[in-house]
């Protein structure tokens, strides 16, 4: 997990202190992680902005982009090509190919599709 050193008002970290009081978080850690969490849940285009961001710079793959931003992969495909990102193809490393596998594990296809390729196989 990642650790990170920041100022904020006194006043919020008074709310905060006072939320770890009453029993609301379990500590300072806590309610940051989870302030921060909701921000990016509710924030959609912030989010995909920041998958995008890390994408064009090469901290992260599709697979975890795709992750970040709360879509699929060929939706995050679409959205790095919006953002005139180029794509880099090709697996990176072992755990890129296990999501690639869990990733075609999880496809769903039409019934009339496999029907249809039933009929043409037979």
């Amino acid at each position: 997990m990642a650790r990170i050193t920041g100022s904020y008002p006194d006043d919020l970290d008074l709310l905060i202190e006072g939320a770890v009081e009453a029993g609301v978080f379990g500590g300072k850690s806590d309610a940051l992680r989870e302030f921060v969490r909701e921000y990016f849940e509710d924030h959609e285009n912030e989010r995909i902005a920041a998958a995008v961001a890390l994408y064009e710079r090469e901290r992260i793959t599709l697979g975890d982009a795709a992750r970040l931003a709360d879509v699929d992969r060929w939706t995050m495909r679409d959205i790095l090509r919006e953002h005139s990102v180029e794509l880099r193809l090709g697996l990176v490393d072992e755990d890129d190919a296990a999501y690639e596998v869990e990733a075609a594990r999880e496809l769903e296809f039409d019934d009339e599709d496999s029907s249809d390729e039933e009929s043409r196989v037979k």
